[in-house]
């Protein structure tokens, strides 16, 4: 009973955290709520695009809506802006931004009119787009699977050195074995998918994500070793509480980065 309380509030731990992950990341969509004639208008901009999809900019018709446009610039540097006039079809107002280099973004918002005046501007909380390669399903899917497994299984091993339960010996192992699989052999691969490089973490460079699956890693690792002949419980509380700490780190901050007067991608470069 008390081994299954221990891996019910493992799940809701992990969920939790990887839903906030997400929220709080640079690629999660903008959300904005306004009013127009008296009704709630939401909509969101995404953040994330990738080559082969493109990047549509999607906003509900409106009685009130006779005109939408969507503003943006190549992002970083000093660019000019350049507008493109959103057309209304089939109870959406659509437009699409132009596709970049891989890791190449751009920062752009939306105005809204009605026959006569500027309803609604996005200019003051403005999204950044960043655009990347098509990363095949053989990739992603085994590297999400493994990652969301090995902070279910670090969790797991948490709870049970805390209070003492179960086999935190063969748990630490199954951890280092998912974060391995999932951060050091599906991670590379899907981001020389989608940068065009496998890894931009220490020593070559400061890409947040590879950085802290490294230091995620390394205590795992030695979280395992250190319990191979003897238990450690300490050791697990601090892996563990390590990778939580990571997973409250908003994903994909800090990450590859197209620039486009030097025609490089600066983290993998650094």
């Amino acid at each position: 009973m008390k081994k299954a309380l221990i891996w019910i509030f493992a799940v809701i731990i992990t969920l939790a955290a990887s839903y906030y992950q997400r929220k709080t990341g640079p690629t999660y969509p903008l959300d904005f709520k306004t009013e127009i004639n008296g009704e709630t208008y939401a909509f969101d901009l995404t953040r994330s695009a990738s080559h082969g999809d493109g990047c549509m900019v999607e906003l509900p018709t409106s009685d009130g809506i006779s005109d939408a446009k969507v503003v943006f610039k190549k992002y970083p540097g000093n660019f000019e802006f350049d507008t493109i006039l959103m057309v209304e079809t089939d109870n959406q107002w659509i437009a699409s931004l132009p596709i970049q280099p891989a890791a190449g973004k751009l920062q752009y918002h939306i105005l809204i009119f009605d026959e006569n005046n500027l309803l609604f501007s996005t200019e003051e909380e403005s999204a950044i787009v960043r655009f990347k390669g098509n990363v095949p399903a053989w990739a992603l899917i085994p590297h999400i699977l493994a990652m969301f497994l090995a902070m279910l299984l670090s969790t797991v091993a948490l709870l049970m050195a805390i209070f003492n339960i179960g086999n935190i010996k063969r748990i630490a192992i199954w951890t280092f074995s998912s974060l391995a699989i999932g951060g050091f052999i599906f991670g590379p691969i899907v981001q020389y998918f989608a940068f065009g490089q496998a890894w931009t973490g220490f020593p070559v460079g400061y890409d947040l994500t590879d950085n802290k699956t490294l230091i995620a890693g390394v205590f795992w690792l030695a979280a395992m070793l250190l319990n191979l002949k003897q238990t450690r419980r300490w050791i697990i509380i601090l892996a563990g509480i390590v990778l939580l700490g990571i997973f409250t780190i908003p994903h994909s901050a800090r990450g590859s980065e197209y620039n486009y007067e030097a025609d490089v991608i600066e983290t993998g470069d650094k």
